[in-house]
Parts: structure tokens; sequence; C-alpha cells
């Protein structure tokens, strides 16, 4: 049986309906379900999508009026394909437990029957089913029973971030509000890594994945992962979570923490980020008490609560490889890009395997090196806090 190596980013959201309709408010209008398959599928050469609107009432209808229009078609595998592409149907969810803060999970069920039914089940709980990232009335276990009753996928997403995730603002413990035996993975967010995330001892056992969480078509692949598959589809997915029959994640390709930008404390006071390895109370700057707190220092404070200092990372973890994405390489504007993707066809394909002379024909010497830099993990950042990403840092 031949595996395929598969880049897989499993966190998009879906800006408006092909008529307009408002689905995720802070995402771009251009992020339609055909778009998004488009973009991914011609332009970044990712395999495997995750959309997480698509228990949208208007959204499935794009979905059923593209399958009816033989655009896409529905797999046996799971998923919906459209070229070589294969895009799972998911949800994004807000779940708030008596007496704990505020989460996003992911959901992924294998078909758009099952999409459909799901719908109907939140719309019971759910005040305004339409929109993406909603509130769910009903407890976490609650709707981890029921994911899992449909032969669904259960992941907490982005589980450090300081707003709505799992360790970042609801609690301190997997299972303070969530039956451990039912979550399939963790999405690290931005802002952390696998040796970060190996301070919690509750996630050792767990897989790790790096999506995008895009808002908009550039940020498709921002983090990704690379998968063993043997074809893109749900249950092929299912079986690389579990490392069943030679199924796996091969890779987490994801943002230095660095580039996150909830990575350090930031202050709402004077701007300042938390310099070192310090976590105060107050601001070291001005001494506001109007802080964000950072990723990396809330990791710190679950490891203390947990009694590990040094993380732990299993053997059988997989890679976690640092990846700059283009549109963060200094020189790399829409017609710079334009004519990589005219010569090499897809970022996955400038990112990973373009020779770097070749890049610094089209793009110049700085952008070609930068990116040579980010492949061997030399590339120099500015950290990132308080909802302002990092950045490279261009030397003259």
């Amino acid at each position: 049986m031949k595996l395929n190596r598969v880049f897989a980013d499993l966190h998009l959201h879906i800006g408006r309906t092909e008529r307009g309709v408002p689905v995720k408010i802070s995402g771009s209008r251009d992020l339609t379900f055909r778009n998004i398959a488009h973009e991914a599928a011609v332009r970044k050469g990712i395999g495997l999508l995750g959309v997480i609107d698509c228990h949208s009432p208007g959204v499935q209808r794009d979905i059923a009026g593209l399958l009816d229009a033989g655009e896409m078609e529905e797999i046996s595998g799971g998923g919906i394909r459209y070229r070589n592409t294969t895009i799972l149907l998911g949800s994004e969810i807000e779940v708030r437990d008596a007496g704990f803060g505020t989460a996003h999970h992911l959901v992924y069920l294998p078909d758009f029957a099952g999409m459909q039914s799901f719908t109907m089940w939140l719309s019971k709980s759910m005040r305004n089913v339409q929109l993406s990232s909603q509130r769910l009335y009903v407890p976490a276990r609650e709707l981890q029973e029921e994911v899992k009753g449909r032969g669904g996928l259960f992941i907490p997403a982005h589980i450090f971030t300081p707003h709505k995730s799992l360790f970042g603002s609801c609690s301190d413990r997997l299972g303070d509000t969530l039956d451990p035996a039912l979550v399939d993975a963790v999405e690290l967010g931005l802002s952390a890594d696998s040796e970060m995330a190996g301070l919690i001892p509750d996630l050792d056992k767990l897989p790790f994945l790096t999506n995008s969480d895009a808002h908009s078509l550039s940020k498709i692949g921002r983090e990704y992962n690379e998968l063993l598959l043997q074809e893109p589809s749900f249950r092929e997915l299912k079986l690389a979570l579990t490392a069943a029959e030679g199924r796996a994640i091969a890779a987490n390709y994801g943002l230095n923490p660095a580039l996150g930008k909830y990575h350090r404390t930031y202050c709402l006071n004077c701007g300042s980020l938390a310099e070192g390895d310090r976590d105060a109370e107050r601001c070291q700057q001005c001494g506001s008490l109007k802080q964000v707190r950072g990723v990396m220092e809330r990791i710190a404070e679950l490891g203390a609560l947990a009694g590990r200092t040094v993380p732990h990372v299993p053997e059988d973890r997989p890679r976690y490889i640092y990846q700059v994405p283009l549109e963060f390489i200094p020189g790399i504007g829409k017609v710079t890009l334009g004519k990589l993707l005219d010569r090499f066809g897809t970022e996955m394909n400038i990112l990973h395997n373009a020779p770097r002379e070749a890049i610094a024909e089209i793009a110049g010497e700085t952008p070609a090196a930068a990116i040579a830099a980010a492949r061997g993990g030399s590339i120099e950042l500015q950290a990132g806090g308080g909802g302002r990403y990092g950045k490279v840092v261009q030397r003259n």
C-alpha cells in the first residue's frame, strides 16, 4: 500500500456565502467555500482542508449547489473533493461550562448529510446557527458525546490563546470541562509549539495539530500539517490521528511562536512586551495592571501548577518545523508572489523545494536569503504579543 505526503490545514473560516450573507464577521468577503477550495488546490498546494463553518445553513446551500453542478463531489472516505484537494466539513463552537471560562472547539463530521443533521441539533441550543464560532448552551461534555455519537472528531481549538481557548481562558486542566477520552487531538495555535506544550502533562498522549485559523485567502497554509495518507479524506485523517495502519502525522509546520500575536504578555497601557523570563502582575515598563497574558507566560504557569518545569517531548512526537509564510518575508508582495507562483506552481513548492538561486532570480537576493534562513531555522525574529504579530527582522 502506497502512502502519500499530504499537506493539511484544518482550520479555515468562511467570510461570506456566495450570496454575500455574513458567516465569520471578521473574515474576508472573498472567503467563500468555492474560493477556499480553488486557492488551496491551485495556489497553495494543500491537499486536505478543514472548513469549520460548514454548520451554517447558508454555507450548506453553497455546498449543495457545487455538488449539484458537478463542480465538486463527495468521496466515500469522507469529505468533498475539488480537483486534487479534499475539504472536510467542520464547525467551530463556543462553549462555557458553569464555573469556567469560554473555550472554542473544532468538530469534523464524515459527510454532508451528517453535518446537515448536526446543524439541526445545534439550532436547538444556539441562538444564531448561521454565524461562525457561536455559543452553544450545553456542557462541553455533552457536545463531545454528540460529536462522537455521529462518528466525528473533536479537537479543542488554539488551546493557549488568551481569548476563548481551553487553557488560555477556560481552565487549568483538560479534565475540568472535557472528557479526555473523547479528545482526538489539540490545536496548538500560532503562539506555541510542541516543546512549549510539553510543559503540560495532560497533553503528553494527544496528537498536536498546527492550522492557520485563516480569516483571509492569503492566510491559508500559514500553519499546516504534513500527513502520511493513502488519500486525503476524513477516514484517513482519523487513522493518522491514532497512527493506525501506517498513517501518521509526519510533521507540524508552524510559525515560530515569536511570530504569534499572543506570544508574550502585552501591556495595554504602554504597548510594551514582557522581556526575558519575567512574568509580573504589573507592566515592567509603566507599572500598569492592564495586561494581556502571553501564551509563553501562561504555559509556564500551567507547567508550574503541574509540577513540570522542563518540557517533555515524547520520542514519537512528530517534528515541529518552524515555518515562515511568504507573507512574512520582507520584499515579497503580491506582484513578486505572483511571479514566483508562475515559476514554481504553489506556495508549498516555493517554501519547500524551489532552489534559492532560482528564487533570487525572481524576487531578489534578500527574500531568497530569508527563505533559505527560514528553512534552516536561523532567521531572526521580533516577538509578537497583545494581538500584534511578530515579524522577520531585516538586516541591511
